[in-house]
C-alpha cells in the first residue's frame, strides 16, 4: 500500500501544479481578455413602451464596446432603441451620457456617441470574421443580469447559422455566429472575441430553453452597418417587394440555380414591374444570384438591398420554360416597425403602416394606422377596439397615416365630440368600432368583458419564436 501512494504522491502535486499554474490556453484567454475589457460599456437605456395602449418608460440593462477614440459605441438596437436617454458606465467606473446616432432593426444594431471631449478613449479591435471556423475558442464579454465586465468562454459552432426574416425580430442581411459561449441577459451588444483579442462579433440573442447555445453578429456584417448609421443615422436599402426562397423549396435538382420568388407585395415595384410568385431569379443586372440553401439567402437579399435607391434595376428570370428580363425601379426599405404615438383621451397607442403590415393585412393600399396597444378601462378598450386593428376612417373621412389621424384627434378633441365613429379592419373583416367620448358614459358588461376576453390575443408572440433577445 505505501509502495502505491509513493507514485501517487508525484502525480497529485502534478495535478495541483496545472490547476494553479495555468497552460498556454488560459494565459492566451486572459492576453485576449485584458486586450478588450477596457473597451467595454455597461449601458442603463431609458426606453419607452406603447403596448399597454399607453406610453411607458422603463429602464433596461446592456453591453456595449467602444470602437474609437473619440467615443462612439456599438450595441443592440433592442437595448438602445426607442430611448429617450442613455447612460454608459465605462470600465473604470466613470458614468456618462449618450446620444444615439442611430439604429438598424434589420441587423439589430445601435451605435452611440459618448458625451465626451476626451479622444483618447480605449476602442476594441474589430477583426474579420470570414475565416472564423467551428470549434473555435471565442469569449464573450459584457454584463449579464446587470454583472458587468463579466467573460464567458466557449467554441464557435456553426458560422453561418440563419435566423430568418420573419417574425418580430427578422434578420434578412446576415447569417449568425453560434456559439456555446454563455450569453445571458444583459450580454446584448457586447463583443465576442477571438484568442487574439480581436471582436469578431456582436452577442445578441440565445436559444429560447436552451443552455448555451447564442448567437452574434459577425463582425463584418457589422462594420458596414456601422459606418452607414455614422454616416447617414440609418441604414439606406433598396426594396422591391418580393419574399425569397431557397431553390431547395422547389426542386431537388441541384443543377438549377438562382432563387425562388415565394410572395410578392401586391403595393411594391415588383408587382408593378410583373414579378408573379414560383418566378426564379437568375442574376440581377447581369450578375449570377445563387441561394441553394436558406443559409444562401442573405447574400442575395443584400444584393437587392445594395442597389441604388429609385433607380431601374434588371432582374433575370426564369417562369417555366421561359427565361425574361424584367426592369424593376426600386423603392428605399422602410423599417419594419412604424414610430408609435400614444393617443391618451382615447386610451390606445398607435402606429403608421409598414408595408409589412399591409401585405399581412393584404391591404389593398398603405392608408391608415394600426392600434400598437389598448388600455384596459378606457373608452377604446370599452369600445371593443383590439391590438393589431387597423383604423381606415375616422367619421367616415379615410386616413392617410398616423400623422393625419393625429390632426383629426385634436380637432375632435378641441370640438368636444361626444362620439367618434372608426372604420377599423380586423382580420379579413371591416367593423365599425364607436367611441363615447362624453364625461362618465357608461359602457356596456358586454363591451367590457370582451376587453377581458381578448387580452392573450394582444401578447407578443415571443414563445412562437426559435430564439430571444438577451
Amino acid at each position: 500500500m505505501r509502495a502505491s501512494m509513493k507514485w501517487l504522491a508525484p502525480l497529485a502535486l502534478a495535478a495541483a501544479g496545472c490547476a494553479t499554474m495555468g497552460g498556454p490556453g488560459e494565459h492566451a484567454v486572459i492576453r485576449a481578455k485584458n486586450k478588450v475589457i477596457p473597451s467595454l460599456v455597461h449601458i442603463r437605456p431609458v426606453k419607452e413602451s406603447f403596448a399597454s395602449g399607453q406610453k411607458q418608460e422603463y429602464v433596461v440593462e446592456g453591453s456595449g464596446f467602444i470602437i474609437s477614440p473619440d467615443g462612439y459605441v456599438v450595441t443592440n438596437e433592442h437595448v438602445a432603441g426607442d430611448s429617450t436617454q442613455v447612460r454608459c458606465v465605462l470600465y473604470n467606473r466613470d458614468e456618462i451620457d449618450a446620444e444615439v446616432v442611430g439604429t438598424d432593426r434589420y441587423t439589430d444594431i445601435a451605435v452611440l456617441k459618448l458625451k465626451v471631449d476626451e479622444t483618447q478613449l480605449p476602442a476594441a479591435e474589430l477583426g474579420h470574421s470570414a475565416h472564423i471556423e467551428p470549434g473555435q475558442t471565442v469569449l464573450a464579454l459584457g454584463s449579464p443580469h446587470g454583472l458587468s465586465r463579466s467573460i464567458s468562454k466557449g467554441i464557435v459552432s456553426v458560422t453561418d447559422r440563419y435566423l430568418g426574416e420573419e417574425g418580430p425580430r427578422p434578420a434578412p442581411y446576415n447569417t449568425w455566429i453560434q456559439t456555446d459561449a454563455a450569453i445571458n441577459p444583459g450580454n446584448s451588444g457586447g463583443p465576442l472575441v477571438n484568442l487574439k483579442g480581436e471582436v469578431i462579433g456582436i452577442n445578441t440573442r440565445k436559444l429560447s430553453g436552451a443552455d448555451n447555445v447564442g448567437f452574434a453578429i459577425p463582425v463584418n456584417a457589422a462594420r458596414e452597418v456601422i459606418g452607414a448609421i455614422i454616416e447617414h443615422g440609418h441604414v439606406p436599402r433598396s426594396w422591391i417587394g418580393v419574399r425569397m426562397q431557397e431553390m431547395t423549396s422547389k426542386t431537388d435538382d441541384p443543377s438549377q440555380r438562382g432563387v425562388v420568388v415565394a410572395d410578392v407585395d401586391p403595393l411594391g415595384p415588383a408587382a408593378a414591374a410583373g414579378f408573379a410568385p414560383g418566378d426564379v431569379i437568375i442574376a440581377v443586372n447581369g450578375e449570377p444570384v445563387h441561394a441553394r440553401f436558406e443559409e444562401d439567402l442573405p447574400v442575395v437579399l443584400k444584393r437587392v438591398a445594395d442597389l441604388p435607391i429609385g433607380s431601374p434595376a434588371t432582374f433575370t428570370v426564369r417562369r417555366g420554360e421561359e427565361t425574361q428580363d424584367i426592369a424593376v425601379v426600386t423603392m428605399e426599405e422602410s423599417d419594419y416597425k412604424g414610430e408609435e404615438v400614444e393617443f391618451a383621451e382615447w386610451g390606445f397607442t398607435a402606429a403608421d403602416l409598414t408595408p409589412a403590415i399591409v401585405q399581412a393585412a393584404r391591404l389593398p393600399s398603405s392608408r391608415g394606422l394600426v392600434i400598437a396597444g389598448v388600455e384596459v378601462g378606457t373608452v377604446a378598450a370599452a369600445s371593443g377596439l383590439r391590438q393589431g386593428d387597423i383604423v381606415l376612417s375616422v367619421d367616415g373621412q379615410e386616413i392617410a397615416n398616423l400623422a393625419e389621424f393625429q390632426e383629426r384627434y385634436d380637432a375632435i378633441n378641441a370640438a368636444a365630440n361626444r362620439l367618434v365613429l372608426l372604420d377599423v379592419k380586423r382580420g379579413a373583416l371591416t367593423r365599425f368600432e364607436l367611441l363615447k367620448l362624453e364625461p362618465g358614459a357608461e359602457n356596456g358588461d358586454e363591451a367590457a368583458g370582451e376587453v377581458i376576453l381578448d387580452e392573450e390575443d394582444s401578447e407578443e408572440p415571443n414563445g412562437e419564436q426559435p430564439d430571444e433577445d438577451e
